[in-house]
């Protein structure tokens, strides 16, 4: 592996975990480059990424490519990823490959033909289907000119799902006269919280109730805002019913850490359902794996860091919970502030950055100065800053004279804030330091992402474990 290479697959990696949500074209031309220079890793990365990412976008992306590719390795693994997709994604996988990469060949329309076949066979797996993301079926078909089943034509183009089925139930719904038999087809059809919403004229709590019975974990994380705006929160039983369900969500491997985080930020809800969110989001990063060596984290606090601050009390948060290691924090201008804070959630780097504001000139070595004074020593760095240095000690020549000093070179993480200056980096690299950069542009959505970089002794090690990812194989040829 030469050099370029070697880099093209860090920046691979490093594009993936630092995208904002729903802004892939970024990433378009590097997919392209990747796939065409090394084909190989390409694939085994799309397979690893299925199984540890959590943005969905990048996942459908990574689909088309292999749905597209020259390989039959490629077309043969994103035909059997596809069939995990839910319909919605399905048809974005579509549109992508057809808008975007401007071809769907036939292999790729023979994976969709299975996936709604399978659906067709199970009438429950496909009335659930339908319930969920009617629009999305009806498009896969009418697309890709597939021709549907006697029964799928009848429910999605003649309105006329059969009695009995959960998509009868749905009309029957809206005409249901009481609260009660509202509820109990709810629970008895499992009809889906975004869809009965709408077609039920009244939301009761017993209502609510049976809604909140069916829906899955991430389910409520992710309508937390609708409920609370139907007034879920105001009565007793059914916000303990939602406090259930987040409890659950701790434990579930089918929660994104990141919906969980979100939530917490955009939905005004009381200070215990919050506490609970963070909880999730802490159990859930857990699960993907814990810092074993000893970290520093160093934030940016000169003038006009203050999105560096609050960026700097997320990551605190983030990683004080898996780090089994020692953990060093501190806020810098010119000089450095230690912050210590007495738990591990949110609440408590909030308390501990309390007083830490922006404003001042810049030395980011002036962290590292003190922790070489102090003898504290550590295998990896992140610094959240916007690389803006201006005053002396220069992180670069403190970096030197302290990996010397302990016969240590720890990694250094950059989490670039607010900025396209890359003098640091480039610092960094000059001296043939390690460094990695992470662009954080207010999208907190990401930063959870920051935890393979930092679980992982070292970037070798990930692109192995990426490398050792089987490929999907069909067993129907």
């Amino acid at each position: 592996m030469n050099i370029a290479e070697r880099d093209l697959r860090l920046e691979m990696l490093n594009s993936l975990l630092t995208t904002p949500h729903r802004k892939l074209e970024q990433v378009k031309e590097i997919h392209d480059l990747i796939i065409e220079l090394d084909p190989i890793f390409y694939g085994h990365l799309a397979i690893w990424y299925q199984r540890n990412g959590d943005v969905r976008d990048h996942k459908e992306v990574f689909v088309s490519y292999l749905l597209t590719s020259s390989l039959t390795e490629h077309r043969d693994a994103g035909f059997m990823m596809l069939q995990e997709f839910p319909p919605y994604q399905v048809a974005r996988v579509v549109d992508f490959m057809k808008q975007t990469l401007g071809k769907l060949p036939r292999s790729a329309k023979t994976a969709v033909t299975r996936y709604l076949k399978v659906r067709e066979k199970n009438p429950t797996q496909f009335d659930r289907a339908v319930l969920r993301a009617k629009n999305a079926m009806k498009h896969l078909y009418a697309s890709l000119h597939i021709k549907p089943s006697e029964r799928a034509n009848a429910i999605l183009f003649h309105e006329q799902p059969p009695e009995g089925s959960p998509l009868a139930a749905l009309k029957l719904l809206a005409k249901a006269e009481t609260a009660a038999d509202q509820a109990r087809m709810i629970v008895e059809y499992d009809i889906p919280y975004t869809v009965a919403v709408g077609a039920v004229k009244q939301i009761t709590p017993t209502v609510l109730v049976a809604l909140i019975n069916s829906m899955t974990p991430q389910e409520v994380i992710n309508n937390l805002k609708s409920l609370k705006t139907k007034g879920a929160m105001d009565h007793p039983e059914v916000k303990q019913l939602i406090d259930s369900k987040l409890e659950e969500a701790k434990k579930s491997n089918r929660v994104s850490a990141f919906k969980a985080k979100v939530a917490a930020d955009v939905v005004e809800l009381d200070s215990e359902t919050v506490a609970r969110l963070e909880q999730v989001t802490n159990e859930q990063v857990k699960k993907r794996g814990t810092i074993t060596r000893a970290t520093a984290l160093l934030v940016d606090k000169s003038g006009s860091m203050q999105r560096a601050i609050e960026a700097g009390k997320q990551v605190a948060a983030l990683i004080s919970g898996i780090t089994e290691a020692e953990l060093f924090v501190y806020a810098f201008d010119t000089i450095p502030y230690t912050v210590t804070a007495t738990g591990k959630e949110l609440t408590d780097w909030e308390k501990a950055f309390q007083n830490i504001n922006a404003g001042g000139g810049t030395s980011i070595g002036t962290a590292l100065e003190m922790m070489r004074r102090k003898k504290q020593i550590v295998d990896q760095i992140i610094l959240v800053t916007d690389e803006g240095e201006n005053t002396a000690p220069y992180f670069t020549e403190v970096y030197k004279t302290y990996s010397r000093e302990f016969a240590v070179m720890p990694n250094v993480v950059i989490v670039r804030v607010d900025s396209n200056y890359d003098w640091l980096e480039r610092q960094l690299k000059q001296e043939h330091l390690p460094v990695e950069t992470f662009t954080f542009a207010g999208d907190y959505y990401s930063l959870p992402n920051l935890v393979p970089l930092l679980t992982r002794p070292s970037r070798l090690e990930l692109l192995m474990e990426i490398m050792e990812m089987p490929l999907p194989v069909r067993k129907d040829k």
